[in-house]
């Protein structure tokens, strides 16, 4: 017996709502469907760009567009000390090393060398030990040994497309433990997904990449498979998706314009991603 699907939209309130956010949204809400549990997660990690104003204000939004959930919103940045109990943990199995290099020390020790998600590359330059001189490190993955351990690279199912094969070996020591926050989006988020519960992560293909990284994370921590369906992006006449820092059309500025929430959720844009998913 399948068992409903339990989906969620998990934003950064590091901004106001936009369309983009919408179609995310309204993805994992159709993927749901009515017998199935959709979520909303505040991803707000960043606690210097995600401030209390914005956290209401994406609430408020959602409210309005009757995209708020009934169940409670789990929102990260009350939850810390959990996933550096799984930094913790990973630390004792040695799979974590600290790293003290700066970004501008990465770049002057690398070639033309990228991640399949665009990112740099580290060398490894710490990997087998390294001075602290005077800083704070961030604490990266062994990839390799990591690898070794699962037994190697992990494949994801994609809806609509069947398995797709792993690369998280292209994108070499990723970081987990930031030096800012603590913890990374890529830690935080598969614990968060595993701990909810979620069996389909429906969100945009921008994302898709990265898959490979999370699974490595599920298969290490022995945390569920999810499903992964990634949506169509909403573009701007140039092709570049919409972006929060470069003023997207935001939904209370439609709302302020006197547009409905049922206009804005029918929005040409919105329709138009929607279809092409």
């Amino acid at each position: 017996m399948t068992l409903p699907p339990v989906t969620r939209f998990a934003p950064s309130p590091t901004g106001y709502l936009h369309l983009g956010h919408v179609v995310s949204a309204l993805h994992a809400r159709q993927t749901a469907g009515p017998s199935g549990r959709f979520l909303v997660r505040i991803e707000d990690i960043d606690t210097t760009r995600c401030t209390p104003d914005l956290t209401e204000a994406l609430r408020q939004d959602l409210q309005w567009l009757g995209l708020w959930p009934t169940e409670p919103v789990r929102q990260q940045s009350q939850h810390i000390s959990a996933y550096k109990a799984v930094l913790d943990h990973l630390r004792q199995r040695k799979l974590l090393y600290p790293c003290f290099c700066t970004r501008s020390e990465i770049a002057a020790a690398i070639s033309d060398r990228q991640a399949p998600d665009g990112s740099v590359v580290y060398p490894g330059t710490c990997r087998t030990g390294a001075s602290e001189n005077g800083r704070s490190p961030v604490w990266r993955l062994d990839m390799e040994r990591t690898l070794n351990e699962i037994h190697g690279v992990p494949s994801w199912y994609e809806v609509g497309q069947g398995r797709i094969a792993g690369r998280a070996d292209e994108f070499g020591d990723i970081v987990l433990g930031r030096r800012d926050t603590g913890v990374s989006y890529h830690l935080c988020v598969t614990h968060d997904d595993a701990l909810q519960g979620v069996t389909c992560v429906t969100r945009g293909q921008d994302l898709y990449a990265a898959t490979s990284v999370h699974r490595v994370l599920q298969a290490l921590m022995k945390w569920p498979e999810p499903d992964y369906r990634h949506h169509a992006l909403i573009l701007d006449e140039k092709g570049k998706k919409l972006s929060k820092r470069d003023g997207a059309e935001g939904v209370r500025v439609l709302r302020a314009l006197g547009w409905s929430a049922q206009n804005v959720l029918q929005h040409p844009l919105v329709v138009k991603a929607l279809g092409e998913s």
